[in-house]
């Protein structure tokens, strides 16, 4: 899922995104609501009219901000008070505030108000957080409930989210906890990718593969690099999303399948070849590597752009490509040639003429 946290995949209009095969968009509850505000959203409609997308959208619930804004919040038992990044502003989060939040945006999926922490910490940190999601989560479930009373037409599937750290024994209590309270229509997968070592994130994958329901699909959150999404899959997980393909695109770095190019480099300077043979989006059926080279050391718009756009649709075919050999049973094989191939291109600092 491409990132969308403020209604906009930056710089990427949905017809794009659309044509590049994108199924499902992500955007951000909290950002959304101190800008334009969530109920502005509803009043327009609800976020598929505002952003003009008619694909499924899924909304994280702020959860992560309570980690990335964490100088500029206070956790309390009831909720997160924030102070806006923006302007300064109080707000107050609590599990039925971000309920009425999401409905408001009008999202197909919604997740739960969680309590995230840094990666590495404790075992009693971690259990006091896990554990305090969990109680949050039996609220936004009856919050939820209570909302979708009131208007049933409005359908939403809540997607409560497994915490616990690094530490495999939390991690195997919060599923176990979660699937005891209800039948739930999916299972986020959250504090991963927040400041451990990549083998400890695996491992809480290997963890939850066996502690979830096979027959649900799974969500990791927040996760998105290529490599990241091979070993996801590899470990039972089916949804993703990132910043990475967009952000890394407007700072002028590809992916391909090698690895990473990164297009400041001199010695593409009159390179005439795409950035990936292999691939069939406008950007690499268009354009050289000179010519995409040229945009960025000219500071012009269109390059940022059309690196996003391959990023994009880099991963939208690599998850294409992951569906069909799942399909027909090499995906094993595949995989563990592709994670070989991978990273063989060391995307270096751009070079001076």
């Amino acid at each position: 899922m491409p990132v969308g946290t403020l209604a906009t995949v930056k710089s990427l209009d949905p017809t794009e995104l659309k044509t590049a095969g994108v199924g499902m968009l992500l955007a951000n509850a909290y950002h959304l609501h101190l800008r334009p505000g969530d109920e502005l959203v509803r009043d327009m409609g609800g976020l598929h009219e505002f952003m003009r997308w008619d694909g499924p959208i899924l909304t994280d619930s702020g959860g992560f901000q309570v980690f990335s804004l964490a100088k500029l919040c206070t956790v309390t038992e009831d909720g997160v008070g924030f102070r806006s990044h923006i302007d300064g502003s109080t707000r107050r989060f609590t599990p039925e505030s971000v309920m009425q939040i999401e409905r408001n945006l009008g999202a197909d999926v919604i997740m739960q108000f969680d309590h995230v922490i840094p990666g590495q910490s404790d075992s009693a940190t971690s259990r006091d957080a896990s554990e305090r999601s969990l109680r949050w989560l039996a609220r936004c479930r009856k919050e939820h409930e209570r909302l979708a009373q009131q208007n049933p037409e409005q359908e939403q599937a809540l997607f409560p989210i497994v915490q616990g750290g690094i530490h495999s024994d939390l991690r195997r209590e919060a599923a176990t906890a979660i699937t005891g309270m209800g039948d739930w229509l999916g299972f986020g997968i959250g504090g991963l990718s927040v400041g451990e070592a990549k083998p400890a994130m695996y491992q809480m994958l290997d963890v939850v593969d066996e502690a979830l329901p096979q027959d649900r699909p799974r969500y990791l959150m927040g996760v998105g690099f290529p490599a990241d999404l091979m070993e996801g899959v590899r470990r039972g997980v089916d949804m993703f999303d990132c910043v990475a393909p967009t952000r890394m695109g407007r700072n002028g770095t590809a992916f391909v399948p090698e690895g990473r190019i990164n297009v400041r480099n001199a010695e593409l300077r009159a390179d005439t070849r795409p950035l990936d043979e292999s691939c069939s989006c406008p950007t690499c059926s268009r354009f050289s590597r000179a010519y995409l080279r040229h945009l960025f050391t000219a500071d012009e718009m269109l390059g940022p752009r059309l690196l996003s756009l391959h990023n994009v649709h880099f991963l939208v075919q690599l998850m294409r490509k992951v569906r069909e050999t799942i399909q027909d049973g090499t995906f094993s094989a595949w995989s563990s040639d592709w994670l070989e191939r991978h990273n063989t291109l060391k995307a270096s600092a751009p070079t001076a003429l």
